[in-house]
């Protein structure tokens, strides 16, 4: 088969699951011989190298803009382009997944190197996610100005490469979105994304069919059965022959949706949310004469699974005791290294009407940055006298390369108070 290699320099998975998913320049090249895979792959590396030069630029999403609210910290993760990296367990996990869709019979072009800027028409309207959905609110989302933003998932692209004409593709990328802080939550993070549009010969039957004539349509669920089947295949390659399961969901841009689950070690282990193509989707991407199936998956979820990762904050240290743990093809245990004790504090105070945790939690993490492990609501009452409600949250701090003094976390602990105060409108106690 062929599989064409694009990367551009210019232009599934919300929530903790997954949500949705221009360029000029393609490059193609056939996998059955090697010297031309070498050649492709060193000059897709290159555009991949210069790609991320490009966007590790943080001066691209700080601004004055009012509606701006990138902050140093995430703005400096930016183009660190981990999912390409060939001896990171990121980019291990995409180059398998791509292997195993460079098996099968249909060519997928692979999208590795996007611009992280996006518009909201890409990332939101595009995908039918309503303007009051939360996932929008600057509190959920890194907003660059009103209209633009850091991509919340890679599903940002597709109607871009949809309208281009691909009808098979894969997208992996860096997304960012504001959460919650633990060992399995960071702000940037990566997903891979596939679509497979039918030739238009094996849905003739479904011509002219919309909403629920064409989801009870044979041809609707012999696509259905087809994505299933395919990411079985993709779990088997990457985890074994494993018992799986399925149920339904609910995505914006796919009907009907699913979610799949599989055994491992002992416990059930959500993996990735998928569904048909929703019509409108396909009609907004001016494809709307096609029919075929997407999903997202979470690379970091995979790898922590597979290598044994215990804490998110390890895939972007430079620490060289992580990096020298993993090499190209391998998938092989990490050995912990980091024994360093932490560090508990607690801050509690009175909260304003419209106070967000997210706000809260992105504070924490300009003022103290990785060390940071874990935010936890360890109390919270409503004074019926006050008619106020309080919240008390234990901070766990940690280095994962020295130890930290008391007084040092003292300070970051203070001066997250005085800004909690002094940004969000809360009481400290």
């Amino acid at each position: 088969m062929k599989i064409s290699t694009t990367a551009t320099l210019s232009i599934l998975a919300l929530a903790t699951t997954c949500q949705s998913w221009s360029t000029p320049h393609t490059t193609a090249f056939k996998t059955r011989s090697s010297s031309v895979v070498s050649r492709s792959t060193a000059l897709f590396s290159a555009v991949e190298e210069s790609a991320a030069a490009t966007y590790a630029d943080p001066s691209r999403y700080l601004s004055d803009h009012p509606n701006n609210n990138v902050p140093p910290h995430i703005a400096a993760l930016v183009g660190k382009g981990l999912h390409t990296k060939p001896d990171h367990p990121i980019g291990i996990i995409r180059k398998k997944i791509q292997e195993y869709f460079a098996s099968l019979p249909q060519d997928y072009i692979i999208y590795d190197a996007e611009d992280p800027i996006v518009t909201t028409q890409q990332c939101f309207d595009a995908l039918r996610i309503n303007p009051d959905h939360p996932g929008r609110s600057p509190s959920d989302t890194y907003y660059i100005s009103d209209t633009t933003l850091l991509r919340t998932h890679t599903s940002a692209h597709q109607s871009e490469h949809l309208r281009s004409g691909a009808d098979c593709f894969l997208c992996a990328g860096d997304v960012y979105r504001r959460d919650e802080i633990d060992s399995s939550h960071y702000p940037a993070f990566h997903q891979l994304e596939g679509v497979r549009l039918f030739p238009e010969d094996e849905m003739k039957g479904a011509d002219g069919l919309k909403g629920e004539e064409w989801t009870a349509s044979p041809e609707c669920k012999a696509i259905g059965e087809d994505l299933k089947s395919t990411l079985e295949g993709l779990m088997d390659t990457l985890f074994g022959e494993t018992e799986k399961r399925w149920s339904e969901d609910y995505f914006p841009f796919t009907t009907p949706s699913y979610e799949l689950e599989i055994m491992y070690q002992g416990e059930w282990l959500e993996v990735l949310g998928c569904g048909v193509v929703h019509e409108e989707v396909l009609d907004m991407a001016d494809r709307g004469d096609r029919r075929g199936w997407a999903f997202g998956l979470g690379l970091e979820r995979l790898c922590m699974i597979l290598f044994e990762i215990p804490d998110i904050r390890l895939f972007w240290t430079e620490d060289e005791r992580f990096h020298s743990q993993f090499k190209a093809g391998s998938i092989t245990k990490f050995n912990s290294y980091s024994k360093y004790p932490p560090v508990y504090k607690d801050i509690a105070f009175w909260i304003p009407e419209g106070f967000v945790e997210n706000d809260f939690f992105e504070m924490a993490r300009g003022i103290a940055g990785d060390i940071v492990e874990r935010m936890e609501l360890i109390d919270e009452f409503t004074n019926p006298k006050k008619g106020k409600t309080s919240k008390c949250y234990r901070i766990t701090y940690r280095s994962m390369d020295r130890s930290l003094t008391n007084e040092e976390v003292d300070a970051l602990q203070d001066e997250l108070r005085d800004s909690a105060g002094e940004d969000l409108g809360v009481e400290v106690r």
